[in-house]
């Protein structure tokens, strides 16, 4: 039985919808203080229909983007935003561009005197990118081994 559009969701159906683990939910909303879903009883979260569409849009700038979470929350919050279709100038600061999901969630951001890492040229925006497909496949081929052994 699927919901109303409009209905609020439960942080189990968010979290299969976008395909991340509930952990990363909670992650977000101590990252992103605009996503504030109801808790009730128990801290139950409840996401509102405008909570659920603030996920979607930082899961899409994190993983589908490659936004850092700074990146992603200067993004949303209106500062410093990247031009429209250049994201890059969010990239490389704190989390690596290719990271997603738990990955990306569970390294932190720049700490306190640490500095932001230098634009890059777009070639070596090209070489990152190649090393990230590179790097991608390799981890999807391990998966499948790791899977298979499991299996």
């Amino acid at each position: 039985m699927s919901k109303q559009d409009g209905a609020f969701l439960t942080i189990g159906e968010l979290s299969a919808e976008l395909g991340v683990p509930h952990h990363i939910l909670r992650y977000w909303e101590s990252r992103f203080p605009m996503l504030r879903p109801l808790q009730r009883a128990g801290n139950r979260r409840y996401y509102r229909p405008e909570d659920v569409e603030l996920a979607r849009r930082i899961h899409h700038l994190l993983n589908v983007e490659g936004y850092t979470v700074r990146g992603a929350q200067q993004a949303l919050s209106g500062k410093e935003g990247p031009p429209a279709g250049k994201p890059d100038a969010h990239r490389g600061a704190g989390v690596k561009a290719g990271a997603s999901g738990a990955a990306a969630a569970a390294v932190p951001d720049e700490g306190p005197g640490e500095e932001a890492a230098p634009e890059m040229t777009g070639r070596d925006r090209a070489e990152n990118d190649a090393r990230r497909k590179a790097l991608i496949a390799r981890l999807t081929e391990l998966r499948a081994r790791l899977e298979a052994c499991v299996e």
